[in-house]
């Protein structure tokens, strides 16, 4: 059995791809930029203030990369769909792709879910966005163009009740020049608290998007994560978009 499309014409598209031809060598993602759900689906039976948190995207990380797109002139790939209805940056196999639970919230519009059920959000959002940034860096690829992909994230001041000091953190699977020297610049700002790997560690069994679109070609890439409460106002997304867009241009000439 086949389910219902998931969402009409007039709903967003899954992903909007700002400064397609960007001059830059740097691309964007942000996989958990957006927090809408598709209206068939209601409100998966969670309160409207769930949709406010991290369980539901990464706040501040989409102004935050509009910004940065803007700033450097790199093309970026903004995914709309909240993470609840399917995390772009898990594999669709995982059970975390779809949750029932996110930290202590249950989230009953993904229970009992059938095959067909879950195909229709893969097909239409998670293939789409990641079929989109393929087809984005095989064009640049084609035309001899040089790519350094830099996932943009943000992550929750306090997590299952735990606080978290660190306010940037620089993440990676296999380490990358990229992200030694990202961390050699943002340690010398002097005024914050970094992490290497932290808030948590990308691994294969954590994290989709690095591995497949930058492990998996030999992209130079670094994931980064800032702290949500630095970034939930347009002020502080400009503020970090801007130190990101010079932390960013005094690195690619030590690339190499």
């Amino acid at each position: 059995m086949t389910a219902p499309a998931l969402f009409t014409p007039d709903e967003p598209a899954p992903v909007r791809v700002p400064r397609e031809g960007g001059a830059s060598d740097f691309v964007l993602t942000a996989d958990h930029a957006g927090k809408v759900i598709p209206r068939r689906l209601g409100d998966l039976g969670i309160a409207a203030a769930d949709l406010e948190r991290h369980i539901a995207w990464d706040i501040g990380i989409a102004g935050v990369t509009e910004r940065l797109s803007a700033a450097l002139d790199a093309a970026a790939a903004l995914q709309a769909y909240s993470r609840l209805v399917i995390d772009c940056n898990r594999d669709p196999s995982w059970p975390s792709a779809i949750p029932v639970i996110s930290e202590h919230t249950e989230i009953p519009g993904n229970r009992n879910l059938t095959d067909a059920d879950r195909a229709v959000r893969v097909n239409e959002i998670f293939r789409p966005y990641h079929d989109r940034i393929g087809s984005l860096l095989d064009t640049r690829a084609a035309a001899g163009r040089r790519t350094v992909l830099v996932a943009m994230h943000s992550f929750t001041p306090v997590f299952k009740g735990e606080p978290r000091a660190i306010e940037v953190g620089v993440l990676y699977f296999r380490r990358t020049r990229l992200a030694e020297i990202m961390l050699d610049l943002l340690r010398a700002e002097g005024d914050l608290t970094v992490g290497e790997n932290a808030p948590y560690a990308l691994t294969l069994d954590s994290d989709y998007s690095v591995p497949f679109h930058a492990e998996r070609r030999g992209l130079e890439h670094v994931e980064i994560e800032i702290r949500q409460d630095l970034i939930t106002t347009p002020e502080g997304q400009a503020a970090w978009a801007a130190r990101f867009a010079q932390l960013l241009t005094a690195a690619l000439p030590r690339l190499g």
